[in-house]
């Protein structure tokens, strides 16, 4: 994958939904916004909203896998998600691997002195931007 290019996260919860954005060089990603889960096919025509306001050319769906790398039943809403927004949008939308995400971003909060109520606010987008910049490492050396 070429650097360059906006790339849209998204970290799919039951009550919201995290989404971060890459910086234009594709390089840093940065937490973006918290949208509150209405329904599938309104969650997914908000997000493909956005990634167009955004310039994003592709969207990234973060989804867990468990310990064998096999989908659970939280990557299958998460394919599910990015089904609905394929029908909404022309931008390319890929599954990413998210496990420990929203780890990853409280452990990153709590080092940064951040206070239990707050964290627990900006878990979502956090975890969003875990994934995405999991997602851009990864396709940086390509």
């Amino acid at each position: 994958m070429a650097t360059g290019m906006r790339i849209l996260a998204i970290d799919p919860g039951e009550k919201r939904i995290g989404l971060a954005i890459s910086d234009p060089s594709g390089t840093i990603a940065n937490p973006l916004v918290i949208i509150h889960h209405i329904s599938r096919s309104v969650d997914a025509a908000v997000i493909a909203k956005t990634a167009q306001d955004q310039g994003a050319e592709l969207i990234v769906v973060g989804q867990a896998l468990d310990e064998e790398n096999q989908p659970t039943f939280q990557s299958r809403k998460a394919n599910r998600l990015a089904t609905a927004i394929r029908q909404q949008t022309r931008i390319p939308v890929v599954l990413w691997d998210e496990t420990n995400s929203t780890k990853i971003a409280g452990v990153a909060r709590r080092e940064m002195g951040v206070t239990r109520a707050k964290r627990r606010e900006q878990r979502d987008d956090l975890a969003a931007t875990v994934i995405l910049q999991t997602y851009l490492d990864a396709h940086h050396k390509e």
